[in-house]
């Protein structure tokens, strides 16, 4: 059964913690890989936050279910859930256990219709992401060979630097720049002619480089992912 997956963009008053609002309506298992982001799902019956990913899960949407979700920036989820994305790592937390009856409350709003998930990150949030850590954020995605390059010119200290991006993001400088260089990898499958060329565009070392890569953060062989992820971009309703 084809994959049916869409995204929009966020409202206004949240863009600058939520990267947008998706929707997924396939039952195709689907492989969901590291991207840095922390996510706001309602699924199933169920209202729950996935963390920051360091390895591969596979998702399947229950039979007749329409999933949607809040992905939040990097770095911005933590104004709206009250704590670290790094006690999130790697988990599906249900919003009540992470909120206690408030999250209970909000949930079944979401769930028979009285409120959205967007609704849900504007009534918590509270100020603004942290600009230091925005700024390196942005530095890493734009593609700096290591993490030291990003790290030059800051004010503050590295040490703390690096502490307080690993509690907005979920994992230190150094893993982030290795996702969203894989992100990128993705994002150009549909544009290299092969896996050399492929690696050399996203700015890998070399094909092994980014294979190595590939293994850890999609847990299957380089040349199998992003052939599926070509005939994924030509057939996905985006």
């Amino acid at each position: 059964m084809a994959t049916v997956y869409r995204e929009t963009t966020a409202p206004g008053g949240l863009r600058d913690v939520v990267r947008c609002l998706w929707e997924d309506t396939g039952q195709a298992p689907k492989r969901i890989v590291p991207d840095g982001c922390v996510d706001l799902v309602d699924c199933g019956g169920e209202v729950f936050v996935a963390g920051p990913d360091t390895t591969a899960w596979t998702w399947e949407t229950p039979p007749g279910a329409r999933v949607r979700g809040v992905r939040f920036a990097p770095g911005g989820a933590g104004g709206v859930l009250g704590l670290g994305a790094d006690e999130l790592r790697d988990q599906r937390v249900p919003l009540g256990d992470l909120w206690g009856r408030e999250g209970e409350l909000l949930t079944e709003r979401v769930l028979r219709g009285a409120a959205s998930l967007a609704d849900v990150v504007a009534e918590r949030r509270t100020g603004r992401p942290d600009g230091e850590i925005s700024e390196l954020i942005a530095r890493l995605d734009g593609g700096v060979p290591r993490v030291a390059a990003a790290l030059e010119r800051f004010t503050t200290g590295e040490r703390q630097l690096r502490r307080r991006f690993t509690l907005a993001v979920g994992y230190g400088p150094a893993t982030y720049l290795r996702v969203t260089r894989f992100q990128r990898a993705i994002r150009l499958a549909g544009t290299a002619p092969d896996l050399a060329s492929l690696a050399f565009s996203a700015g890998y070392a070399d094909q092994a480089h980014l294979s190595r890569d590939c293994r850890e953060f999609a847990g299957v062989q380089a040349r199998e992912f992003f052939r599926a992820k070509k005939c994924e971009m030509s057939t996905v309703d985006r």
